[in-house]
């Protein structure tokens, strides 16, 4: 029996900074991945959480993730989410490595946005407004930071002391950074909504019209970051069609109920090839559900580098 290599948080760390893992996603993209054709993710819900079953192929590997989803955990002190990636030989599938999947999936997460962001936004973006302060937050501010030239950073967060204590990290590094309300969008080239906000963070109508909005906080059907304004002001885009039109509460919600037609919907590998022309003078939101492909392609970027 093969026994997997196994890759905890610090090797995936070392072995996957935030501009390699957002090359890694764009070049898969570029070389022909089409994220409609992995399987669906498998949601199976238990007493407290959810199970959540993610596998994929591409290339040399295929993979799966388990990730859990245990909504009390904070208050225990513990992440909300937490699992392991198992990589595996695409031709033998053969183990190859255990991945730790917390900061996998908080780095990938980003990664996507990052490249997504790089597609849509202004090039001389620079104000950044963040709805949390959780692990997703930071891994955002990072991407951020990687393709657009922010120097200054608003944080929203329920917990006050959490949101404090993320822009003074920000401030730290050397950033104008500070504490803000919803109200804020109204000032900002980029807005990362990255909560568990199962209702809209922002009014739309006070988004600027070349601002670019990414929502990464849910992959449920009735939980939405944005409200049918953002969604109906702004070109749409998603990792993939069927995949939101199943999952991205921030499309197909109650709150969104009949306001968006989906064939105007546009596919992030559509934007990043440069199929799609991204029209300038309008908002841009970019709704992520997260895919099992972006698990592998960085899960087998971590197992190449070490």
């Amino acid at each position: 029996m093969t026994v997997p290599a196994v890759l905890d948080a610090a090797a995936v760390e070392r072995a996957l900074p935030m501009p390699g893992a957002i090359a890694a996603i764009r070049d898969a993209l570029r070389a022909g991945l089409d994220p409609a054709a992995g399987p669906a993710r498998s949601v199976v819900p238990v007493p407290h959480g959810q199970l959540l079953l993610m596998p994929a192929y591409w290339g040399r590997y295929a993979g799966v993730k388990l990730a859990t989803v245990a909504p009390g955990n904070p208050e225990r002190g513990l992440p909300r989410i937490q699992g392991a990636y198992l990589l595996l030989d695409g031709e033998t599938l053969t183990p190859l490595a255990m991945v730790d999947a917390v900061l996998l999936t908080a780095i990938r997460t980003a990664a996507v946005s990052a490249v997504a962001v790089d597609a849509l936004a202004e090039p001389d973006a620079r104000r950044l407004l963040v709805f949390g302060s959780g692990p997703q937050a930071h891994s955002h501010l990072a991407a951020m930071r990687a393709v657009r030239p922010v120097d200054e950073v608003v944080v929203v967060g329920r917990d006050q002391g959490r949101a404090r204590a993320f822009a003074e990290a920000a401030a730290g590094d050397g950033l104008t950074a500070r504490v803000g309300t919803a109200a804020d969008v109204a000032g900002a080239d980029l807005v990362v909504c990255a909560t568990t906000a199962r209702t809209p963070l922002f009014d739309g109508a006070r988004l600027r019209p070349r601002a670019t909005v990414v929502a990464v906080g849910s992959h449920e059907p009735d939980a939405a970051e944005v409200d049918a304004t953002t969604v109906c002001a702004s070109t749409v885009v998603v990792e993939d069609r069927s995949t939101a039109l199943r999952e991205a509460g921030d499309v197909i919600g109650p709150v969104q109920a009949g306001m968006l037609d989906p064939d105007t919907l546009v596919g992030l590998a559509e934007v990043v090839r440069g199929a799609v022309p991204v029209p300038p003078s309008r908002p841009r939101l970019f709704k992520s559900v997260g895919m099992a492909w972006q698990d592998l392609v960085l899960a087998a970027a971590v197992h190449a580098a070490v």
